[in-house]
């Protein structure tokens, strides 16, 4: 292919030139001399390489920096390490290169960003390792991940040029490290366009219609708001307050979860769209004007006092600063306002790196302690978790994430944070570990309660503790916190660490003896095989001969049969490969890889597969291929942990194959109900109805019936028929 050099060389310096003049801060002639300097070295770099879509790569780091100047925005320092960040990967440039010309902080970020890189090319169920030192790069020096993070957004926004299982892979594992990431660090407006892109790849049907219905919704939403600005306005003029008023419409994704979480349609979600005041003030007058503006408001429409949130008085641990009040509008709907500073809404928009622009004339505020605090913590987890599984790992870390926190009280009054459900004990560790390994009980607000007490915002904490307490096993049903668990954990652990080295030894002897080599990818499968959580109990069960000799035969015969699966999708086979004919009847049902072979199979039992759905194979390691929905609630952990096990997989023969599913029905009861419904389903479209069950309650009839379904496009239909039916409201399928 030709390329138009001179041309495209025009394009780089037009990006270059837009880049540096949308900078979030003003550059002086040093930071214009690195930044220039970074981009040289960038340009020269990747001067020979071109994206997916054929155009040069270079157009990659030049808009990843923009994301980290203006959407992100950070300085100099950050802006020269995105435009370097495949320079170490992709180049012959190495780390030491780096280091001579621009220093040793850069070259460290480069670095780190190198180290993650090279990590997503690895398969993720391996890598706990590696992630741990993804995080611990974080607590290290941030940019690391702000800068990833600005990575993936680009990379999300230009995935049209990617094959599409290579889009669900990218798609699933943004959503399951890299959103949740963004969030942690106040990146709202990030976090909420990477879920929405994750959901435009992995349920485009789904993604698509909301996005149509709010365009359709959007004359409707725009009068609306220009009804509420004008009503409001003259009372916020009238006081003289300096403001802006916009109003948005909520994140796809963010909308999607409603519609699943509350079982109803896109048109019964009430608050798809919020309003924002945001208004000019002094560091002095902030709450002052906050809580002014609340009062204007609340007396201009009804408010709802249990939807009230105040993160101005307590602000989140992220940093994030707002008062959201929920009000009867303009056409008596409710409508989500939120009321906040230009210092706040900043700080909501750009997360962590706008703190930095509020330190002069801001005393240190409680965010940035709390950040400083949250990081700490994460690094301390990750350095007690050495023997967790990936999904342990991953699990613990989303609990950190992702947290609702509670406010509690130390005796002398200071603050505590700590997530939803933790405990009295979660407490006493947070305090000192130390404090939680002799843990008694604790007083709540002067009463004595178990250390297994759900801590409430507000309580009064003192914990009692003795030097003859130790960490017992059941502390692990009721703690919450990652600390907590990780202490309890390592004193449990440290009791065992004999009899586990004696079990390592035995299975090292009888691996040796089989002739397979002793290693951490091998202890994994063996653990997988096995249904054992960690390496571990593993080396214990050796040890008391609940595992033996026959055992390990049986893993190895498994392994064998793993392991031909795997390489037929590996590789083509060629002409002269003979397959023998699997002896199932329904094996014209499915197909698999790009090769369409027949191969054995079963259905997953995490959700439910009818001909005419979405499916894909998944090859696990001791019960062959299991089929999934495409929507399976499992899918995006598989293929986010797991993608080199996913297999493409497709519909043969659809007609010939009969399915059961559970479908919901609802709607106002009355005489001759049931005979409707029975009459559409054997009647008009030919179904088996296989059990039933209708509950009706002050009119209200709410059914589940067990069908049994040829494919995709006749349980549709159904639908469509059902719906008809008069006094039907709702129907879904389970």
């Amino acid at each position: 292919m030709s390329y138009n050099l001179e041309q495209e060389n025009k394009e780089i310096l037009a990006r270059y030139k837009d880049l540096i003049s949308n900078t979030y801060r003003s550059l002086d002639e040093e930071n214009n001399k690195l930044i220039r300097k970074a981009f040289d070295i960038a340009l020269d770099a990747h001067k020979d390489q071109r994206r997916k879509t054929g155009e040069p790569y270079i157009y990659h780091p030049i808009a990843v920096a923009k994301i980290v100047a203006t959407e992100i925005g950070l300085g100099a320092t950050s802006i020269a390490c995105a435009l370097l960040h495949d320079v170490i990967e992709d180049s012959d440039y190495t780390y030491e290169d780096i280091k001579k010309i621009f220093g040793e902080k850069i070259a460290n970020i480069v670095n780190g960003l190198t180290k993650i890189s090279i990590m997503n090319h690895q398969n993720i169920s391996v890598q706990s390792e590696n992630y741990r030192k993804l995080l611990l790069t974080l607590s290290e020096d941030f940019r690391v991940i702000l800068i990833k993070i600005a990575d993936r957004l680009h990379n999300m926004r230009t995935l049209e040029s990617m094959a599409p299982d290579k889009q669900k892979k990218i798609a699933s594992e943004t959503v399951y490290i890299y959103a949740p990431m963004a969030h942690r660090l106040g990146l709202y407006n990030i976090k909420s366009e990477l879920e929405d892109l994750s959901l435009k790849y992995n349920n485009p049907d789904v993604y698509n219609e909301i996005t149509e219905k709010l365009e359709l919704a959007k004359e409707n939403r725009e009068r609306y708001i220009e009804e509420f600005k004008k009503e409001v306005s003259e009372r916020l003029k009238e006081e003289g307050l300096n403001f802006t008023i916009k109003g948005r419409a909520k994140a796809i994704s963010s909308i999607y979860r409603k519609m699943l979480k509350q079982g109803v349609s896109f048109e019964e979600v009430f608050d798809n769209y919020a309003i924002r005041i945001i208004y000019r003030s002094d560091a002095k007058n902030e709450k002052f004007l906050a809580w002014k503006i609340y009062s204007i408001v609340t007396d201009v429409y009804h408010s709802n006092p249990s939807r009230m949130r105040d993160w101005i008085t307590q602000p989140r641990a992220t940093g994030y600063e707002s008062l959201h009040l929920t009000v009867l509008g303009p056409d008596k709907k409710w409508i989500e306002v939120q009321i906040r500073s230009e210092r706040m809404d900043e700080i909501a928009e750009k997360g962590v790196a706008a703190h930095y622009k509020y330190k002069e004339g801001y005393k240190q505020s409680s965010e940035d302690r709390n950040f400083e605090k949250w990081v700490t913590e994460i690094r301390e987890v990750l350095e007690q978790q050495q023997n967790l599984s990936t999904s342990e790992l991953l699990d613990n870390i989303k609990l950190n994430l992702y947290s609702k926190e509670v406010f509690v009280f130390t005796p002398k009054g200071e603050i505590k944070i700590l997530p939803t459900n933790a405990t009295a004990l979660d407490f006493a560790f947070s305090v000192h570990s130390d404090l939680g390994m002799k843990c008694l009980g604790a007083k709540i607000n002067g009463k004595l309660v178990p250390i297994s007490y759900v801590l409430q915002n507000g309580d009064q904490v003192d914990i009692l503790s003795s030097q003859n307490q130790k960490p017992k096993s059941d502390w692990l049903e009721f703690v919450v916190t990652s600390k907590a668990k990780s202490k309890i954990k390592g004193f449990l652990n440290s009791q065992k660490n004999q009899l586990v080295e004696e079990g390592k030894e035995i299975l090292q002897r009888k691996l040796r003896h089989a002739k397979i080599n002793f290693n951490d990818e091998e202890v994994n499968k063996l653990q997988k095989f096995f249904n054992l959580k960690t390496s571990q109990e593993l080396f214990l069960k050796f040890q008391n001969n609940e595992l033996d000799a026959s055992s390990l035969r049986k893993y190895i015969e498994s392994k064998n049969v793993f392991n031909n699966l795997l390489s037929r999708f590996r590789k083509s086979p060629t002409k002269n490969q003979e397959f023998e004919e699997p002896k199932e009847t329904n094996l014209d049902m499915i197909v698999f890889g790009k090769d369409e072979e027949k191969l054995n199979y079963s259905y997953a039992k995490c959700c439910t597969v009818i001909p005419g759905d979405k499916i894909f194979g998944f090859i696990t390691i001791s019960d062959g291929i299991k089929v999934h929905n495409d929507n399976c609630p499992n899918a995006i952990n598989l293929r986010a942990q797991y993608d080199y096990r996913v297999i493409p997989a497709k519909w043969v023969n659809a007609e010939s194959f009969k399915n059961r599913v559970k479908i919901e029905i609802e709607g106002l009861d009355r005489m001759g109900m049931i005979n409707d419904i029975t009459a559409v389903i054997s009647n008009s479209m030919g179904m088996d109805m296989k059990s039933m069950s209708i509950e009706s309650n002050d009119g209200i009839f709410t059914g589940n019936i067990t069908l049994e379904v040829k494919n995709k496009s006749q349980l549709e239909e159904s639908f469509k028929k059902l719906k008809t039916i008069n006094g039907v409201s709702r129907v879904r399928r389970l």
